[in-house]
């Protein structure tokens, strides 16, 4: 029976919350949400597919509306369908959605096709009847592990939050089963980090980590500086110290710290993730790959980034993406990633696991829904069907 897409329905939501890292604060935070409705109908119900973007690059419903659902609407709808014509096909739906853009300046587009390609998944899984990470593995010949590795993402800066609040914060991540943290650092003077960053170490049991992520704050002297100051700390990671299209600066931080670095959230297609691998200086052996592709063009996109990485010498394990949503959740469990990142307080309803799933030394357990499991959620899977009803 063919499928067909009756309507791309998108709206913008508020995300505000009054926290700051080194670069930028929320106060005025949204995201785009979206809705692929289909004329498929399972277990009673028409089959609508959601996707929102990450935190940190604000919604985009203008560029959606004026370029990439009206080229999904105007096509031919047998040529957004796989071969055997039963299901949606994204690769498909995502060459529709770029057809007469020019190459390179990625900008905000990425972004906002990587929403609608989020949706487009959701709706081909739950058409398949079967969770989005296993319907992965099955396409890419590989076995699916529903234990996934989720670090807790917080320690931003705050009005009035000290020490005391630091650390109250990250001992409330430990006491809900994770075993890696990570806060910010950059958006106060070195002195005053390093003793935000000793607090939180002083208080993890052992077997516990601690991240830093200066969000891309520093020139290189400061970086450097900072990297001194970091190497005996034994840091998880020290992310993104300059600008993420500063390969160089990049390159030449990795001479002055020999321990694991992080970056590449901010990089939005395969070709500059390409560019980072040949010009960053990241170390396959001990570093980390944040692409987040709810920013970054979508999965499809994502599965480019994957075989350019495989054919450089990188596995797919070092791939911890940034952003805390269940998409990339999925794409751990079904493709073999090395975690996701979680933010357990912040950008609600839109962060965090289905109900129930609790994390457990450092994992969590995917649950078996169809889809990437937003219906699991309900206070998300409420506001998602807000739009879609």
């Amino acid at each position: 029976m063919s499928v067909r897409i009756l309507e791309v329905r998108e709206v913008t939501k508020p995300i505000a919350s009054p926290i700051a890292n080194a670069y930028i604060d929320f106060s005025k935070m949204t995201l785009s949400l979206v809705a692929v409705v289909t004329d498929a109908v399972r277990d009673g119900r028409r089959v609508v597919g959601y996707g929102f973007n990450s935190n940190g690059r604000y919604g985009q419903g203008a560029l959606m509306r004026e370029r990439f659902l009206p080229r999904i609407a105007e096509a031919d709808a047998a040529s957004l369908l796989n071969a055997e014509g039963d299901n949606l096909d994204p690769e498909r739906i995502w060459a529709t959605m770029f057809r007469n853009e020019k190459p390179g300046g990625h900008g905000e587009r990425s972004v906002a096709m990587g929403t609608i390609d989020m949706a487009v998944w959701d709706a081909v899984a739950k058409i398949e009847g079967k969770p989005l990470f296993r319907l992965l593995a099955e396409r890419h010949g590989v076995a699916a592990d529903p234990r996934v590795f989720v670090y807790a993402a917080g320690g931003y800066y705050y009005p009035g939050k000290g020490l005391e609040g630091l650390t109250d914060e990250m001992r409330s991540y430990l006491d809900r089963g994770y075993t890696v943290v990570k806060m910010k650092i950059g958006g106060a003077t070195l002195a005053e980090d390093c003793a935000r960053i000793e607090a939180v170490l002083r208080m993890l049991p052992p077997g516990c980590r601690l991240a830093v992520d200066a969000n891309g704050r520093f020139d290189l002297p400061t970086a450097i500086a900072y990297a001194k100051a970091l190497m005996p700390y034994h840091l998880f990671w020290y992310e993104e110290a300059g600008d993420p299209l500063d390969y160089a600066l990049q390159a030449a931080l990795a001479e002055h710290y020999a321990n694991p670095m992080a970056t590449g959230e901010n990089l939005f297609s395969m070709q500059d993730a390409r560019n980072l691998i040949r010009h960053g200086g990241m170390r396959p052996d001990r570093d980390w790959l944040q692409f987040d592709c709810a920013l970054s063009y979508g999965l499809v996109e994502y599965l480019r980034t994957l075989a350019m990485l495989r054919d450089s010498g990188w596995s797919p394990t070092r791939c911890i993406p940034h952003g805390g949503h269940q998409m990339s959740l999925n794409i751990a469990a079904g493709l073999g990633l090395g975690g996701n990142e979680s933010y357990p307080d912040l950008f609600q309803p839109y962060g965090g696991f289905p109900d129930g799933v609790r994390v457990e030394a450092g994992h969590i357990t995917m649950p078996e829904l169809p889809g990437i499991g937003f219906e699991g959620k309900s206070d998300l899977i409420r506001v998602m069907r807000e739009l879609a009803d």
